[in-house]
Parts: C-alpha cells; sequence; structure tokens
C-alpha cells in the first residue's frame, strides 16, 4: 500500500516539474521573440483593422508583406468608403499610392522604423523588446504584452495590449489605448504565414498600382457634388480669424487661418485624377493618421480623403501638434 502512495507522489511531482518547465517567463518568450526575427526571411499577413476615433467605426482590411530585411507592401482597403491605399518600401523609397487617383507620394525615410505599426508583426516585436516594463501575463493559449507606443502623438494613444499565440508566436490582435484605457485601434488578425517567399518585383511601385487598379480602377473623375468644409476640433492656441473660398477649375478651394501663438493655415479642395500614374516626391515621412496615410514634413501635412485634398501648413506647430490637428479636422462634424 505504501509502495503504492509512493509511486503517485512520485507520479504528481514529475507532473508538477513538467508543468513547471511549460511554463516561460518574460524574459523567455522575449527571447524567442528576437530569435524568431532573427530567423525570420519575411511573411504575409492579413488582419482587419477598427478604428474607434470618430463619430463612427471605421474597418479597414489590412494585406501586409514583407521581405527580409526592408521591403513593405500595405494595403489597405475601407470597404465602407470604396477606399484603398497602398504603402510600398523597396529600393528606390518608401511609397503611399492612392490607385483611384492615380497618385503617388515618394518618401526618403527610415519608415516604419521610425515609429509603432500595430500591423506589422517586427514593430510589435520592437515595441515589446524596447519597453523594459512592460507588463506580461498568460492564458492557456497565449501570451500577452502591455506595452508603451512608440507613435509621434503618444500622448494620445501612450499604450497598447498586445496577444501572440504561444505555438509560434504569431500575432492575434492588438489593442491601441488612450490615456483612460479605451481601445481607440483593434487589429485582429486572420492569418500570418512566416518566411513566405518573394520576387523583388513583388515590391515595384508601378506593378502594383497596376495591380491595385484592378480592384479599384481609376476613377473618371472625382464626384462633382460639392464638398462639405471641415473645421479642427483641436487648436491650440489659436483661432479662426478668415476663411476665403476660391474659384478652380476642379470646383472649389477653401483657405482657413488659424491665428495666434500657434498659427497655421488649413487648405481643402477636390482631389484631381492624374492622367497617368506620377509620383510627387516629399522631404518627410508617411504618418498613419488612422483615416488615411498622410505625408508630414517640419512645415505640411498633406493627406486625401473621400475625394478631398487637404494640407495644413504651419512654422509654429510641432510635427505632433501637426498630426494632432489633422486628426481632430476627420474627427470633427462640418461647421
Amino acid at each position: 500500500m505504501r509502495r503504492k502512495w509512493f509511486m503517485l507522489l512520485v507520479g504528481l511531482l514529475a507532473v508538477i516539474a513538467l508543468s513547471a518547465c511549460g511554463s516561460k517567463s518574460k524574459d523567455d518568450v522575449i527571447k524567442d521573440l528576437n530569435g524568431k526575427i532573427e530567423e525570420m526571411k519575411g511573411y504575409k499577413a492579413t488582419a482587419k483593422m477598427t478604428l474607434e476615433m470618430g463619430a463612427e467605426p471605421q474597418i479597414y482590411e489590412i494585406e501586409v508583406w514583407h521581405k527580409d530585411p526592408s521591403y513593405y507592401r500595405v494595403n489597405l482597403k475601407n470597404a465602407q468608403k470604396d477606399q484603398s491605399q497602398m504603402i510600398l518600401r523597396n529600393d528606390e523609397g518608401v511609397f503611399v499610392l492612392t490607385p483611384a487617383l492615380n497618385k503617388s507620394f515618394r518618401f526618403q525615410s527610415d519608415w516604419p522604423q521610425n515609429s509603432s505599426q500595430a500591423y506589422l508583426y517586427e514593430s510589435l516585436v520592437k515595441d515589446i523588446v524596447e519597453d523594459k516594463v512592460a507588463k506580461f501575463s498568460e492564458t492557456k493559449n497565449h501570451y500577452v504584452f502591455e506595452t508603451k507606443t512608440r507613435y509621434q502623438n503618444n500622448q494620445m494613444l501612450p499604450t497598447q495590449e498586445i496577444t501572440l499565440k504561444k505555438s509560434d508566436l504569431s500575432p492575434v490582435s492588438v489593442k491601441v489605448m488612450d490615456t483612460d484605457k479605451n481601445a481607440l485601434v483593434k487589429v485582429e488578425f486572420s492569418e500570418v504565414k512566416f518566411n513566405a517567399s518573394f520576387d523583388k518585383k513583388d515590391f515595384d511601385m508601378q506593378k502594383n498600382m497596376t495591380g491595385a487598379q484592378l480592384h479599384v480602377p481609376v476613377l473618371a473623375e472625382v464626384d462633382n457634388e460639392e464638398f462639405s468644409v471641415k473645421y479642427p476640433s483641436e487648436f491650440p492656441g489659436a483661432n479662426l480669424v478668415d476663411e476665403k473660398e476660391l474659384k478652380t477649375d476642379n470646383g472649389k478651394r477653401v483657405i482657413l487661418t488659424y491665428d495666434g501663438e500657434k498659427s497655421f493655415t488649413l487648405i481643402q479642395e477636390k482631389s484631381v485624377v492624374m492622367p497617368v500614374s506620377t509620383f510627387t516626391t516629399v522631404k518627410g515621412e508617411p504618418v498613419d493618421l488612422g483615416f488615411t496615410i498622410g505625408a508630414l514634413s517640419n512645415n505640411t501635412i498633406k493627406w486625401t480623403y473621400q475625394g478631398v485634398d487637404y494640407v495644413i501648413a504651419s512654422t509654429d506647430l510641432t510635427k505632433k501638434e501637426l498630426v494632432e490637428v489633422a486628426q481632430s479636422v476627420q474627427e470633427s462634424t462640418v461647421k
């Protein structure tokens, strides 16, 4: 009888020992993530991104291709608004394509290394590794990290919750949160294929512009209906002092002038569909505004949304403030 109980006790201790060996610490998981990144040659991922920054949630379908070390292709499509944009990085630079308008911006930028990117795996790993005080927990099938973000406007979105599969460390979901821990950006990954194979031409600008236009054809022209003027809800240290409306060949151009300690000018006009694919070189960087990708430089930020071109110019606003004002334009209601 004693022998029987002794054997049962030995078996129980063995199970406990095995369980303890199977549990990984935060440092163990981070070490595994670093190893994963070092070995990874590239990946393909599909995800859904939900933005809770405006009056209504905006939902984007995202397809990510990454070929080590620095080739990227990120396709973002808003099915509700029939909008599509693509971010490309190749040897020629970083491009933001708007296929329906036959337009693209080209940047000499270190994107995506310069900021958090909720839909890029290696960016999420970097956020985890660099935050020495990141919170760590686990469930039966997942590891969960809560980290600081590296956004230009990270005072608005300072933290994120990153959930990874235990089986292969692939991303499951990301929640980017405001100071009250409300998730304003949610990314849910549906498929991640590590070590996917690519051809160099897969990241060619012209090939991707043409390919994207098969799904989102070039518009014959932008809707002639007059657009509603939008006003920023954030304008630190400035007041609206002038509003001008000018007639153009394409309709109207509206110029809003804000004066004060943080003066700036906001210009809005209908987008023009280019007859042939062209790109504009920008001394700056692409910036994710949530609803679209903008072009940010030292003194200006430009973006296109729902057939309207926007430009904010200022010698007083910092880059961070330019982004915040731009985001508030789309969050606001028309006056």
